[in-house]
Parts: structure tokens; C-alpha cells; sequence
């Protein structure tokens, strides 16, 4: 079979490479699944590079965390899950970019046929990612302000719908003032640019001198400084990225160190996935995680928390796919096609 490797850290269009594999086989408790689509996530490229927290390759490894597809083989102690069902696949430690991939039965979750593939490609990363930080990390009340910034991201987008369905108002960062007038029209209450003048002082002008509670970054660096400057004196912020791979300055105006109770704090999926049952989110009558999954579901089919789709390549355009993913002003969520020739 075909499928993405690369034996060491560095720029994806540079390191990541088509390589031949033999077929994997599925052992006790698991699953082979051939895989029809995956998406090209922030935190796919960030673990290529080196710069993604808890997760370590080894060398050759695979890429790509989730994705859709159907099981064509079953390993020893697997229930409930039979050939030919089409299932999310969740690959934690990289491999999805391949024809075949092997996951744990566990993270493999038969879906309904309503749904296409690029919603359930997508399926878990940022709707799930959503759905935590905002309702649950956060838990941001009704009409309060909720301040992000990459906000023209696939993410940033679903939480600027999430929020108006959950009736929270956005103030939403962006680079480029194109990109005003799309995200107010998605429900979007307040756009800022951030080439406009400091993001603390733009928040301020909006929600007057107080600042904001509730903030959401992804970006770090000067961009994650002036999101933290915007906090009230209980502000809460999460960081669950750093797309600049520069760190944030907390402690550089004593009026904010020495007044308050700001509070910065880390999310990241992969910490609370298997902490998720104890979390206190969802209900204690049955596992938390299928709840989550089917809380992400319902607002996919309501249009809340849905993908919206970009372009697929092959496992053989690897390199334009990555390229693709960071471009300024892509159109969509990019996408591998590993079995693309049997469509």
C-alpha cells in the first residue's frame, strides 16, 4: 500500500514522502480500516514539525489523526464492529495518511450514513475541540463576550457559530479586513483586525475599560500578549496552540500581574480525552465520550459545528496538500484521498 512517512523533523512540503508499506495486519482489539478521507489539521503539520506537546513520533512515522473510512478487517476481542461498517477512525499516534491504517476498536465509531465523508473526516478535532472549550473548559454563560483570535480559521468559524446558537457574543481577531464582513455574516458580532492597532486596546473601544472574561487563542506571540492584555481582572484565557511557535508575555505590565486573578490555561484534546469521564461535563449515567461524540453529530447536522469542505488531494500530491493547508485565504477544509483512484 501507499502511505505518508517521514523519518525526521522539519517542514512538512520537505520531509513528508510517499512510501510503500506492506498491508497491516490488526491485532487484539483492533481494527483495519481503508481510509477515504483525511483531514489536513493545525496539529497534523504542528507534529510533523516537532512542536506538538504529548504526542511523540517514532521515527519512520505516519500522519494524519483522524478520518473516515471503511473497516475491511477485524482483529482478535473485537465486538461490535464487523467488516464493511464505515466508521470515524481516530489515529492518535499518526498513520491515517495510508491507504490502510490500523486503530484500536475503541477509537473506531460506526456513524450514520446521513452524514458525508468530510463531516466525519473531521469529526472529533474541532467540533469536539469546540464543544470542550466553550461549553465546558470555558463554560461561557449566555451573553457574555467571548474574545478569539485566528477567527477565519475552520475552527474559528465553528465557534463563532457555536456561540451565536448558544447565544454568546464574539469578538473575533482576524489578519486580513477581507475577512470582516464573511465572519459577520456567519453570526460574527464584532471583527477586529489585528494589523489595526493593538487587539487590547481595539476589545476595550467594543466592551469598554473592564475588558473581556472569556478568551480563546491559538496563535501565541504578540498576537496571544494582547488577547491575555484584554482579560477583566477574572479573566480566563485558553491557549491551544501557538501557530506563531512563539510563547505569550504575562508578566511585562505589573498592572496586570499585580492586580486581579487573570488566568491563562492550556487546552488540548489530547489531554482531555482520557481524562473525559472524570471531567464532570456530561451526564454520569453512561461514558462521556459517546456523549460528546453525539452532542458533535447533532450540531454537524444542524450546520453549527460542520465542515466546511476545500480541496482533496491524492497521497501523491502530498506536498501541494500541505502547502494548500496554510495558504492565506484557502477556501475550506484540505483533504488526503488515499484510496482515490478505486472512486
Amino acid at each position: 500500500m501507499k502511505a505518508i512517512r517521514f523519518d525526521h523533523y522539519g517542514e512538512p512540503a520537505d520531509v513528508l514522502a510517499v512510501t510503500e508499506q506492506s498491508v497491516p495486519q490488526p491485532g487484539a482489539g483492533q481494527v483495519r480500516v481503508k481510509i477515504q478521507l483525511s483531514p489536513v489539521n493545525p496539529s497534523d503539520l504542528l507534529y510533523v514539525r516537532g512542536h506538538y506537546s504529548g504526542v511523540a513520533p517514532h521515527f519512520p512515522s505516519g500522519a494524519g489523526f483522524e478520518g473516515v473510512g471503511v473497516i475491511d478487517a477485524v482483529g482478535p476481542e473485537v465486538e461490535g464492529l464487523s467488516a464493511g461498517q464505515r466508521v470515524f477512525a481516530r489515529n492518535s499516534e499518526g498513520g491515517n495518511w495510508s491507504q490502510y491504517a490500523v486503530v484500536e476498536a475503541e477509537k473506531a465509531w460506526p456513524v450514520p450514513d446521513e452524514f458525508a465523508d468530510e463531516q466525519i473526516a473531521s469529526l472529533m478535532i474541532n467540533p469536539a475541540t469546540a464543544i470542550l472549550m466553550v461549553r465546558h473548559v470555558l463554560a461561557v454563560p449566555r451573553g457574555e463576550w467571548l474574545l478569539q483570535s485566528a477567527a477565519g480559521s475552520e475552527l474559528g468559524r465553528m465557534i463563532i457559530r457555536l456561540a451565536k446558537y448558544d447565544g454568546i457574543r464574539t469578538i473575533n481577531v482576524v489578519r486580513r479586513r477581507e475577512a470582516v464582513q464573511e465572519l459577520k455574516d456567519l453570526g460574527a458580532d464584532e471583527v477586529i483586525v489585528s494589523s489595526e492597532g493593538p487587539i487590547d486596546e481595539q476589545v476595550r473601544n467594543i466592551v469598554g475599560p473592564q475588558g473581556v472574561d472569556f478568551a480563546i487563542d491559538p496563535v501565541a506571540g504578540q498576537t496571544g500578549t494582547e488577547i491575555f492584555r484584554s482579560l477583566s481582572e477574572d479573566g480566563r484565557m485558553l491557549v491551544y496552540g501557538s501557530l506563531t511557535g512563539e510563547g505569550i508575555s504575562v508578566g511585562d505590565d505589573p498592572r496586570l500581574t499585580l492586580s486581579g486573578r487573570r488566568t491563562l490555561e492550556v487546552y488540548w484534546l489530547g489531554y482531555w480525552l482520557p481524562r473525559i469521564d472524570k471531567s464532570g461535563f456530561f451526564a454520569a449515567d453512561r461514558p462521556a465520550l459517546p456523549q460528546l461524540i453525539d452532542e458533535c453529530l447533532d450540531l454537524i447536522r444542524q450546520g453549527i459545528l460542520n465542515t466546511s469542505p476545500g480541496k482533496k488531494f491524492s497521497l501523491d500530491d502530498i506536498h501541494y496538500a500541505v502547502t494548500e493547508s496554510e495558504s492565506v485565504g484557502r477556501s475550506g477544509k484540505v483533504f488526503i484521498a488515499p484510496n482515490a483512484e478505486d472512486n
